[in-house]
């Protein structure tokens, strides 16, 4: 086990922390140099992480690096259930095959910040889908309903008139019981876990042990600012994108949230970091030190030398506002067909809804024109048609 100074200890609980509970509790088991039970858990509901999501998990490499052992709990039973933590409606339940299919692909995009041969992965089906009726109810009853009806999402339902439904009060009940039979020493969530991680507190208590601390990580707002990152708003940076895509999209986030990504998506250290503030204080050009910190980030799940090609094709292609010389082609029937379906097959572009926000947000191009008209029609011919999708994507339609 690494011993670690107050220096270290500070830093450690406060860069890309939003809360500790309880702080000096968690200061002194780290002073003893006990090899602590550090939980993380993940509901694998998705099948894409994005530098959002790596915020906590680059929190728990750090006390894998410290010698801690580091649990990563799979929520293969609370994940068909549905975490309502940010969600204003009942979140969609999973069958057995959606979440072995998500975690299959979560795990691999985790390996990238994670040492997946000194992780524990244990699975809360395995406890959890074999307790009794008895066993469920003794545990709801260390909570009140006035409680659960606290949580700003449940509270912002009912004044919408929005159905709360039972099942949802258990989520808490079962993470909270993880950590019961994990004997967890720490675990680590976003400020949107708060809740379920303090329910394990409770029942941990009920249950005559130590009380877990809490170590809470704040949410990266995604590129336009404003939202928290998510795939589902096309405003995140995924882990496995391309490094040109990865690098661009950095480029694009706002100048003030500069030294957040610095703070919450990288390892530049503090000091540093305090002098880059001052440079742009001192009127150094923002758009310089986002190209630092784009080497950072497409350097951290690539190499350095996909930091360097991904920049010098930045350079080339929007400092200098040329189009790239190779564009992939699709070939299409020589019929006409509507943008947003041409796009779709293409597959350069995510969902069709995503493909219809950017065209009426003016992120489209047919050979350089911008496309408005979510209903646009064309007819592939034998001159390539060069679409523009957002900034940094590009195809060409030809007939079949």
């Amino acid at each position: 086990m690494a011993k670690l100074t107050d220096t270290q200890i500070a830093e450690l609980l406060s860069r890309g922390t939003a809360e500790v509970i309880v702080y000096e509790d968690l200061k002194k088991k780290l002073l003893s140099g006990k090899k602590l039970r550090v939980k993380l858990g993940i509901d694998p509901t998705g099948s894409d992480l994005h530098i959002g999501h790596a915020v906590v998990l680059r929190k728990l490499r750090q006390f894998q690096d410290l010698g801690h052992h580091v649990i990563l709990l799979v929520g293969n039973f609370t994940g068909k259930i549905g975490d309502p933590t940010d969600k204003n409606e009942t979140r969609k339940q999973l069958t057995d095959e959606e979440v072995a299919t998500n975690l299959q692909n979560y795990l691999i995009q985790a390996g990238k910040i994670l040492k997946l041969d000194k992780l524990e992965v244990v699975y809360n089906a395995d406890w959890l889908s074999h307790m009794s009726f008895e066993e469920v109810v003794g545990l709801a009853a260390n909570f009140t309903v006035q409680q659960m009806l606290e949580r700003d999402m449940f509270e912002k339902r009912m004044a919408e008139g929005k159905p709360i439904h039972l099942h949802e009060f258990f989520y808490p009940l079962m993470q909270g019981y993880d950590s019961v039979v994990l004997r967890a020493d720490l675990e680590l969530g976003g400020t949107d876990q708060k809740f379920n991680c303090l329910a394990g507190r409770v029942l941990q208590r009920a249950h005559n042990e130590e009380p877990q601390n809490v170590l809470i990580t704040p949410i990266l707002e995604g590129l336009d600012g404003k939202e928290k990152m998510s795939k589902s708003l096309n405003n995140y940076i995924g882990i496995m994108e391309p490094p040109e895509e990865q690098y661009g999209k950095v480029m694009s986030i706002p100048d003030e949230l500069i030294l957040r990504y610095f703070e919450l998506a990288t390892d530049v250290p503090l000091e540093e970091m305090r002098r880059i503030g001052e440079d742009i204080e001192a009127g150094t050009n923002p758009r310089d030190v986002k190209m630092r910190l784009a080497r950072e980030i497409v350097g951290m799940y690539h190499d350095k030398e996909a930091a360097q090609m991904a920049e010098r094709h930045f350079i080339h292609l929007f400092q200098k506002k040329e189009v790239p010389d190779e564009i992939p082609a699709y070939k299409l029937p020589a019929k006409e067909i509507g943008l947003i379906e041409a796009i779709f097959q293409s597959g350069i572009e995510g969902s069709k809804s995503q493909i219809k926000r950017l065209i009426e947000q003016g992120g489209v191009k047919l050979n350089q024109e911008t496309v408005k008209n979510k209903d646009h029609i064309f007819t592939p011919g034998k001159k390539p048609i060069i679409v523009q999708v957002g900034k940094r994507k590009f195809i060409q339609f030809v007939a079949e």
